[in-house]
């Protein structure tokens, strides 16, 4: 196993938001010019590392989430390459006209990094839970939404932020550890979506690390008989209508299945592509039914919301019937 394979599995063990920490003290030797702005959560999104080691790289602002994406914007503006980091609602929704204006409007580049999306903090109910975040940016100009599914996903897509023109939003899923799902041969672009599977038939669009979950369900689809094509959708926002259009030919039936509300989302965003090409396919969207559940451990929501493996299995067994 050579170093860079030693590096993808070690980053898929600790989970994330560690491999987040671990990576960016990997792009700051790169760029002195590198500037991490967190709201009082250095030790939750594994940067304790790098606060330590790289003083002059690192802001703390404290709990003042509106106030960080203002400073970011001027640090940007003075020619810093800027990281911002908190839990996920706080990244978003509490500083979203911030975002808007700064971001979207004015239109200055930073990389927000939504530190437990999705329902992994279920436990601590729907004001940590993030199930709104990429149904809000979406509908903001000039903000590139990704949601890498494991750690080197989530390096290809921080190490992205160079080469865009457009703020950024990653978006964090999942627990620790995190299964491997790339390889150190894993070709990223912004944009474009990739095939993890292929089958027939039916086509499974997914992102993040509820991947995993999906590809559990294909091991129990396959005792049916039942093949269906799996898909990453890595990037939410800009995505490449003709690759996803070109990834359903020859198939009859479209399961979309996020860790996000089902509207906004990856569901919306594989709807209006096939809608606007106007074609017609059978669509199912898994994920969080508009609604606000009761609170609960991980895989108690995941259960709840028809997205683990099991409950994903059935639902497109019962789509083929």
């Amino acid at each position: 196993m050579n170093k860079f394979s030693k590096k993808i599995n070690f980053y898929s063990s600790i989970g994330m938001r560690a491999s987040f920490g671990m990576i960016m003290l990997e792009l700051v030797k790169k760029d002195k010019n590198l500037m991490v702005l967190t709201s009082d959560v250095s030790t939750s999104a594994g940067l304790d590392r790098f606060r330590n080691q790289h003083k002059e790289n690192y802001l703390e602002i404290g709990i003042s989430e509106q106030n960080m994406i203002g400073v970011a914007a001027g640090l940007s503006n003075d020619g810093f390459k800027v990281f911002t980091s908190t839990f996920s609602p706080f990244q978003t929704l509490r500083c979203l006209e911030q975002i808007k204006v700064n971001l979207g409007y004015m239109n200055i580049k930073i990389c927000m990094v939504g530190l437990a999306s999705g329902l992994v903090l279920g436990n601590l109910g729907y004001t940590h839970c993030s199930v709104e975040d990429v149904g809000a940016l979406r509908s903001i100009p000039n903000i590139d939404i990704l949601t890498p599914c494991d750690g080197l996903e989530l390096e290809k897509c921080l190490t992205a932020f160079n080469k865009s023109n457009n703020s950024m939003y990653i978006r964090l899923t999942g627990s620790s550890p995190l299964k491997k799902i790339h390889n150190e041969n894993y070709k990223f672009k912004i944009g474009e979506p990739n095939k993890i599977k292929d089958g027939k038939k039916i086509v499974l669009f997914s992102s993040g690390a509820i991947i995993n979950e999906v590809l559990i369900a294909s091991e129990i689809l396959k005792k049916n008989k039942i093949f269906p094509t799996i898909i990453n959708v890595h990037s939410l926002k800009p995505i490449n209508k003709k690759n996803v259009l070109n990834f359903l030919k020859g198939h009859k039936y479209v399961v979309t299945i996020e860790e996000h509300n089902i509207l906004g989302g990856l569901g919306s965003v594989i709807a209006e592509v096939i809608s606007e090409a106007g074609k017609s396919y059978k669509l199912l969207r898994l994920g969080v039914k508009d609604t606000y559940s009761k609170s609960g451990s991980y895989d108690y929501l995941k259960k709840l919301h028809g997205i683990d493996s099991v409950s994903i299995a059935n639902k497109v067994k019962s789509i083929l019937k």
